[in-house]
Formats: structure tokens, C-alpha cells, sequence
């Protein structure tokens, strides 16, 4: 039996808690099953509804291919995830997308569901993180341009690149999110977010190859809280100024959160030779604890993987008030604490309070190094703050 999808009655309503004015569009299919057109039609229903409607794909794994629910709706919708939608095991390589939602207002996703973006080929041929010049592979979700959004109760499996990525959205809320895929697996950031406005991501656990919550240009007011991350690369403001007409970033907090056995901690990290000349201010990173984690204070706007750039032309990209405070644990390498600013655009109004990282490797102890930045000194420091000398910085 093919896959469709059935329009529930208002009995069913009720006992889903939802208003009787509501209309449920359920996924009916057997499991295996592809899904993609019953899932499109039933979206584009609930979207033409003029009253609050809700989409639910039931338990059990289904096969789902590339798709784009985009609005304008006329009234809000839900989509309930409670199985596992698989994409195919193929490269897919030229696409940059696989389930994209996009134009919204008003909108929840949520069930206790998994994406699982079946990446194990893919990340054998990806060279992106090597290279400008690389085929193109898919995003397992998008949120494009999505406004007033609850997403919650959701889990991303093994993407073929970025688990899910944030672009234009205004108002919204992730919570208990879960991001797993293999610590060697390429370009795996969980979240990746950019020209948005009003994000909070809550309550989630990220476990990934590359960062696990990245922040790209056009950000403003970011908040992230109760968020444990790794493996992975960590959660990163940047990479900033690979590109021209970036936009500034501003309002990004990052709270209560634990990093462990990650590759890179709280990092802010620009390209030098940039293309563009931008801001990036109000950047604060408070309560953190770290377990082994490399470098887990960063600043480094030589950032240049793969040395895809001019590193003697300094940064332009200007950082301005930013901290570190109470930011405790052990480092998983000598460079605890890590500032390192553009000799062109010595960082400005960086505060760095009460810090405690040790490192117990043979080549110890912890350093603590500082170049083109004079932070201010609040509570204690340990390692001593800006005690090291300078070294090179490896890139991921």
C-alpha cells in the first residue's frame, strides 16, 4: 500500500489536547514506505488551512527523499515526528538540501522523532573542509526564514553535512534536541545559524564531527543554555570574513553548558587577507565546565585551514566586548587560554573572570597566552593570564 494521508476527525482532535477548530493530517503508510509525496501533500493542506493544523508521522522508519515544505501558511502548523525518516544512503552530491522548512509563521516541530540523513558514504568523499573547490552535499534540515517556531523533542542522525542549519529566522525556540554522528565524520556541524534574530537552543546534546553549534554571520541575539557538547569541535562564533558582504554579529550568550572531549572549546575564530571589514561585539561565555577539551579558550582570527589564505594580512574583522567567566575544567592540551587578535584590529573590551584549567600532559603546564589584546582581569586566573608565549594555533 502506498503511503497517504488521512484527515482526522474532530474525536481525535480532542484527545490529541488540540483545539476542535484544528486539522490533523496523518501519514498513513507501513513502515519502509516512502513518504515523501503523502508528506508534501499533507503539508501543503495543513498550509491552506485557515485555522491551526497539525501533520503527524507516525512511529517506524520511513524512507523520505528530498523535500521543501515552504509557506506562507494561513495559519500555523505543527508537524509531529514521532518515527524516523530515513534519506538515502547515496553521496548526493550537488545537493545542498534534504528537508527543508521554509517561510513560516507560526510554527512547532516536534514527537520524539529522529532525521536520519544515512551520511556513512557521503563523508568518504567529502573534501569541503579542504578545499573552496567541492561538490556540494545535503543539509539534513533547514529552516529557512522561519518565524515564531517551537522545535522540540527532535533528533538528527549521522548528516551527510551540517545536522541543521538556521538562516533568517526570527523568534525561535530549540529545545532538547539531540545531534549524533561519528566524531571523524566532515562537516558535521550540529547547528549552524546565521542572519537570525531571537534563537535560544536549550537543553540539548550534541555529539559531532565539526562544531557543535556554530554561529555565522548576520547573528544577533543567540542564546544557548544547558547544552552539552561532544565529541566535536565545539561551539564557535565563526568562521568570520571568508566571504564579502558578511553582516555583523552581536548578542550572543552562551550559559551553563559542559564541553567534553572536543577538539576546540569556546571559540571565536576570524580568516585573515577577509573579505570583508565587519563587527562582531557582545559575545559572553559564563558557567562552562570542560572535560579534556582542546584549546578550550579560543580567540584566533588566523584562522586559515588547510592554508586557503594570506595569514600576513591581518583580520578586519573587529571584535569588541567579549568575556569568559567561570570557566572551569581540564584541558586536553598546554593552551588552556588562547587570545589571539588581529595585529590589525587589536580586540577591544575583552574581559576574562575567574578561570580555572588544568593540564596534566607531559608537556605542561597550562599556558595562558594573549597577542594584540590587553583583557581585563577579574577574579583569579589559572593558568596566570597572558603568561605563555604566542604559538600557532592547529586548524580544524
Amino acid at each position: 500500500m502506498g503511503a497517504h494521508f488521512a484527515v482526522s476527525t474532530i474525536l481525535v482532535l480532542c484527545l490529541l489536547g488540540i483545539s476542535a477548530n484544528a486539522e490533523v493530517f496523518t501519514i498513513g503508510s507501513s513502515s519502509g514506505s516512502d513518504i515523501t509525496q503523502a508528506l508534501l501533500k499533507a503539508f501543503t493542506s495543513a498550509c491552506q488551512s485557515t485555522s491551526p493544523s497539525k501533520v503527524v508521522i507516525p512511529k517506524g522508519e520511513f524512507k523520505l527523499g528530498e523535500i521543501e515544505m515552504r509557506g506562507p501558511c494561513k495559519a500555523p502548523v505543527e508537524i509531529t515526528l514521532q518515527g524516523t525518516v530515513k534519506a538515502d544512503g547515496n553521496t548526493n552530491h550537488g545537493k545542498d538540501k534534504w528537508v527543508v522548512f521554509g517561510n513560516i509563521n507560526g510554527f512547532k516541530l516536534n514527537g520524539g522523532g529522529a532525521f536520519d540523513g544515512e551520511g556513512n558514504a557521503a563523508w568518504r568523499v567529502n573534501n569541503c573542509h579542504k578545499t573552496f573547490e567541492c561538490k556540494k552535499l545535503p543539509i539534513s534540515v533547514r529552516f529557512d526564514f522561519v518565524e515564531n517556531a517551537e522545535i522540540k523533542d527532535i533528533s538528527s542522525i549521522d548528516a551527510k553535512n551540517f545536522h541543521i542549519n538556521v538562516l533568517g529566522a526570527k523568534n525561535m525556540t530549540m529545545d532538547n534536541i539531540k545531534i549524533t554522528a561519528p566524531e571523524d565524520s566532515p562537516n558535521t556541524d550540529g547547528i549552524h545559524l546565521g542572519r537570525s534574530d531571537g534563537v535560544k537552543i536549550l537543553n540539548s546534546f550534541i555529539s559531532t564531527g565539526d562544531d557543535c553549534i556554530s554561529v555565522g554571520d548576520g547573528m544577533k541575539n543567540l542564546h544557548v543554555e544547558k547544552v552539552v557538547c561532544g565529541p566535536g569541535h565545539g561551539i564557535s562564533v565563526g568562521s568570520l570574513g571568508r566571504y564579502g558582504h558578511e553582516e555583523d554579529v552581536s548578542g550572543i550568550r552562551v550559559v551553563n553548558c559542559t564541553l567534553q572531549e572536543t577538539d576546540n572549546g569556546l571559540r571565536i575564530k576570524t580568516w585573515p587577507s577577509a573579505a570583508c571589514s565587519t563587527t562582531a561585539s557582545d559575545i559572553h561565555f559564563e558557567d562552562i565546565i570542560v572535560k579534556n577539551v582542546s584549546n578550550p579558550i579560543l580567540i584566533d582570527q588566523e584562522y586559515c585551514p588547510w592554508n586557503q589564505c594570506n595569514k600576513q594580512k591581518a583580520s578586519t574583522i573587529k571584535l569588541v566586548n567579549i568575556s569568559f567567566k567561570n570557566i572551569r575544567g581540564t584541558s586536553g592540551n598546554k593552551d588552556a587560554v588562547k587570545l589571539l587578535c588581529s595585529k590589525g584590529y587589536p580586540c577591544q573590551k575583552v574581559e576574562i573572570g575567574d578561570i580555572d584549567i588544568a593540564y596534566s600532559g607531559a608537556d605542561g603546564p597550562a599556558t595562558f597566552q594573549c597577542s594584540n589584546v590587553s583583557p581585563q582581569l577579574l577574579g583569579s586566573q589559572s593558568p596566570k593570564a597572558c603568561s605563555g608565549p604566542v604559538t600557532t594555533t592547529p586548524q580544524q
